[in-house]
């Protein structure tokens, strides 16, 4: 049964938004009624954090990334074109657990490329993206 219902996810649009599209991702990568341990775990905490500081769109690249290395589809860094800044800001957002995220800093360009890396990553992967990313 339901044994959480995070009333706090309710009251904040873009906290409903992150948590939403991270379901639908789960939806279109996983299978229905097939249990993931791992990603049980990753959606658990990824709600737990998002109410501890204003919505982020790093908090949807670090839940991509950890989802994608959950299903064997980590990027390999060395072969693209980020800048090196950007590969050091992936692996943090990969390797790091949800507080320190909460704590990392990037340009705008950093955040630029990151968000058009990913985007193309997960289109390439997946296909498509869930509706609602550009939002975010």
């Amino acid at each position: 049964g339901l044994r959480e219902t995070r009333p706090v996810l309710r009251r904040e649009l873009g906290y409903l938004q992150q948590a939403s599209y991270a379901a639908a991702l789960i939806e279109q990568t996983t299978e229905t009624e097939t249990p993931v341990p791992e990603v049980f775990e990753l959606v658990r905490e990824f709600l737990n954090h998002l109410p501890k500081q204003p919505p982020q769109p790093r908090n949807i690249y670090a839940f991509e990334l950890k989802l994608l290395n959950v299903l064997g589809l980590k990027p390999d860094l060395s072969g693209s074109r980020l800048t090196s800044g950007t590969q050091e800001i992936v692996r943090a957002l990969m390797e790091q657990d949800w507080p320190a995220i909460a704590q990392l800093k990037s340009t705008a360009g950093q955040a630029k490329e990151l968000r058009q890396f990913l985007h193309g990553f997960l289109v390439f992967h997946l296909g498509k993206i869930p509706k609602g990313r550009a939002a975010l």
